[in-house]
């Protein structure tokens, strides 16, 4: 078998466990991992280009912190799994996406801070969106 078949099948491989544990590759799973990525990578153009960053002292990029961002957006998706098995063990179908949309707000809340450090204004229709969220979250919860 050629090297790139092997990577191609170890890939797929690893994608469909990954679906797997997480119960599916569902709209919302698809979401917050957009929002973490948005979220880390306007994270370090606010510390690269802007250096404005609130998380270090001079306000430009530091590796440290970078790890400690990519480690919590990992904590989240342990979460994420963690809510998933939950609704397997007590037989419900709502914790997984409860913890999804909760995330998926903090996301947001922390793009919308990165976009304001950049000087660009917050829309309405974003605002809305927030509110929506936070008050979907605290139905599912």
């Amino acid at each position: 078998m050629q090297p790139k078949n092997v990577f191609t099948v170890f890939v797929g491989l690893v994608g469909a466990i990954f679906t797997s544990l997480f119960g599916g590759w569902s709209t919302g799973l698809s979401t917050l991992i957009m929002f973490m990525a948005i979220d880390y990578i306007s994270g370090l153009i606010v510390a690269g280009v802007f250096k404005k960053s609130p998380k270090t002292k001079s306000g430009a990029l530091n590796s440290k912190v970078g790890w400690k961002g990519l480690s919590k957006k990992g904590m989240t998706l342990l979460f994420v799994l963690i809510a998933y098995r939950l609704d397997l063990l007590i037989g419900t179908d709502y914790i997984r996406d409860a913890v999804i949309i909760g995330y998926c707000a903090n996301e947001l809340l922390s793009i919308v801070e990165n976009a304001g450090i950049m000087g660009i204004p917050m829309l309405p229709v974003i605002t809305k969106a927030i509110d929506i969220l936070s008050t979907k979250e605290d139905k599912e919860t």
